[in-house]
């Protein structure tokens, strides 16, 4: 069974996904490295960033079809919601759960304060303000659960009122006009903040949940681009693909070198920033969803990393690397130490995702299967 769903992958998804976790993971490495100006610490600073982003994009894609199909063939009610709900929450709520209790368990032992507990449980950690300072990484996971919510509640909602002759174009509307409302969220907040300074964007902007809907939505654009236009989407791959690498290279090298910083121009910054990067990356879909199989000595690895990236997601930073940090500081330590401390963590990152996915993440899956 477990055979015949690895065979039905698609390897470009696969690899979207592993490159995303590993840029998470690696980029997550300069909690414990000595800041420095050097190209590499820059690199390892925006790498978790557009990790992320990858993640949104992707996953708005993949929810994307799912629901356009539902959407499509069957009567689109409240039991249709449930059913989708159901099979999202049984996919990332038990994991976040379990990790979020390891969490409270580490942060009492050693010795670390917990404000407002219970907004983790509800997912408001980051609703409409900055992301509390525990277990931080799991700002993405608001962003995405909310998406899952607002999305179909929003269908049932308008399609209850205005009854769609059309409904294709109607999911195209209803998506657009998601975009636009959280696209028209971050115009108030650049017209209501003072913001000029980058730290403060990256904790007041880039991880609330009022201003990031749209990323996951633009993948699901695309779902709908790729079910309705899909030999427009299988001819246009590559020319794409060389846009979204140009937009990113703009990104990477063009913002510092044409001084676009946020101090000199905090509208691009707070309005146009994330929505270009999420264009980036969509950019990439055509192409890597299009790249069906890859048997090669990579494919393994990239399918087994792109399984359990979300248990990597949830352990690698708040449960193993702050352990390790706590108990086996490294402060003023010398290269070769860094080297070790850096491989200890990779390695039990990995393990420890490997046994949570198989023994937990896994059978809450098959479980969900089971009973749909």
């Amino acid at each position: 069974m477990e055979n015949n769903q690895l065979s039905k992958r698609i390897f470009g998804l696969d690899l979207m996904r592993a490159l995303a976790i590993l840029m998470v993971v690696f980029g997550h490495c300069i909690w414990v490295l000595p800041p420095t100006n050097g190209v590499l610490y820059q690199l390892l600073a925006f790498s978790s960033f557009f990790g992320v982003e990858i993640f949104f994009v992707l996953s708005g894609f993949l929810i994307g079809k799912i629901l356009y199909q539902l959407y499509l063939k069957n009567d689109f009610s409240a039991r249709t919601v449930l059913f989708f709900l159901k099979r999202r929450w049984f996919r990332t709520l038990p994991n976040y759960y379990l990790i979020l209790l390891v969490n409270i368990l580490i942060s009492a032992i050693i010795g670390n304060s917990i404000l407002a507990l219970w907004k983790y449980f509800v997912f408001l950690q980051n609703f409409n303000t900055s992301m509390l300072p525990f277990f931080t990484e799991s700002w993405s996971l608001s962003v995405e659960e909310y998406a899952y919510v607002v999305l179909p509640i929003f269908l049932l909602f308008v399609g209850s009122v205005i009854k769609p002759k059309h409904k294709s174009r109607f999911f195209l509307v209803a998506v657009l006009i998601l975009i636009l409302i959280f696209l028209g969220n971050k115009m108030y907040y650049q017209q209501t903040t003072t913001n000029t300074d980058i730290n403060q964007w990256n904790v007041s902007l880039k991880p609330v949940v009022m201003y990031r809907l749209d990323s996951i939505f633009m993948g699901v654009l695309c779902s709908w681009i790729y079910a309705n236009f899909t030999e427009f989407w299988q001819k246009s791959k590559r020319y794409f693909f060389v846009l979204g690498t140009f937009v990113f290279l703009f990104l990477f090298i063009g913002i510092g070198h044409f001084g676009l910083l946020i101090e000199k121009f905090p509208r691009l910054w707070n309005v146009f920033y994330l929505p270009i990067v999420s264009s980036a990356v969509a950019c990439f879909l055509p192409f890597l969803s299009e790249w069906k199989t890859e048997k090669t000595v990579l494919s393994r690895p990239v399918t087994f990393v792109s399984v359990i990236s979300y248990s990597i997601y949830l352990l690698h930073y708040g449960v193993v690397l702050q352990l390790l940090k706590h108990y086996f500081p490294i402060e003023g330590q010398t290269t070769l130490t860094l080297c070790a401390f850096l491989s200890i963590y990779l390695v039990i990152t990995f393990v420890l995702s490997s046994l949570l996915y198989r023994f937990y993440e896994k059978p809450m899956m098959d479980l969900r299967d089971k009973n749909q």
